[in-house]
């Protein structure tokens, strides 16, 4: 199957590890050239490795960081080329549980679930609208729809899932497909269901049988994999398509 991928240029935030690091080989696999974000540069050079370093990029940054965004894709239109492809994969709980979390852990939530990935869409989207093709993706989550997870991290998932919904719509006449891609429990090496099935392995048990209707938790690939398809021309209808891929773990009805 022709995904019509080959020479496409992706950013990926997220992409030193786990569903990050698994969407960036399955997208260089197909052909397309892909720039990886993430803090940490062991990791980035890790995933450079695998997928091999001819033409692809890592920048080693946080874009949390105020106008880092606008910092990165300035640094990729003068090194790596214009974007055609944004996977939006930045994201995480920064461990706020409490649903009573001061303000500012709100903030921080807010920028790293949300804003980011709104101020990278803005910057890369008059280049796709010129061109006329685009691909956003955003990994959202099943907690986005029901309540799955710390009270603030839903909130801002749910946000972005809203998001994509309403700003897909806007963004199609341009050629231009906007997505979200919702996980479920996803198990990732040195991730919180690894470190889970350490400290509590009945707990991981019990949630694997009981949540999952699969009686087991994702692997990176189920997802990235759903990614890649809808980064592809096959996907053309898939307009502010919002998908779950959560081996039935959420129970809510669209």
């Amino acid at each position: 199957m022709d995904l019509g991928l080959a020479g496409k240029r992706a950013l990926i935030t997220g992409a030193g590890r786990g569903l990050g690091r698994s969407i960036a080989t399955n997208l260089a696999k197909e052909g397309v050239k892909v720039a990886l974000v993430a803090r940490t540069r062991a990791d980035l050079e890790d995933v450079l490795k695998e997928i091999g370093g001819q033409g692809h990029y890592i920048i080693c940054t946080d874009l949390m960081e105020e106008d880092m965004p606008k910092k990165v894709v300035d640094e990729l239109h003068q090194k790596f080329g214009q974007i055609d492809i944004i996977v939006n994969n930045l994201g995480g709980t920064l461990d706020y549980t409490d649903p009573f979390c001061p303000i500012t852990a709100w903030r921080q939530l807010y920028r790293l679930n949300l804003e980011v990935a709104i101020e990278l869409n803005n910057l890369l989207i008059p280049h796709m609208r010129e061109q006329q093709w685009g691909r956003i993706i955003h990994i959202s989550s099943i907690s986005s729809l029901e309540n799955q997870g710390p009270v603030p991290y839903c909130s801002f998932k749910a946000a972005l899932t809203a998001y994509t919904r309403s700003m897909g719509r806007f963004v199609a006449p341009f050629g231009i497909i906007m997505a979200a891609i919702l996980p479920g429990a996803i198990y990732t090496k040195g991730g919180y269901w690894d470190l889970l099935a350490r400290k509590n392995p009945e707990h991981w048990k019990k949630y694997s049988t009981e949540r999952m209707a699969i009686h087991r938790f994702g692997e990176p690939d189920e997802i990235s994999n759903v990614v890649t398809f809808v980064c592809s021309k096959l996907a053309s209808f898939c307009v502010g398509s919002v998908i779950p891929v959560d081996g039935g773990q959420g129970r809510c009805f669209f």
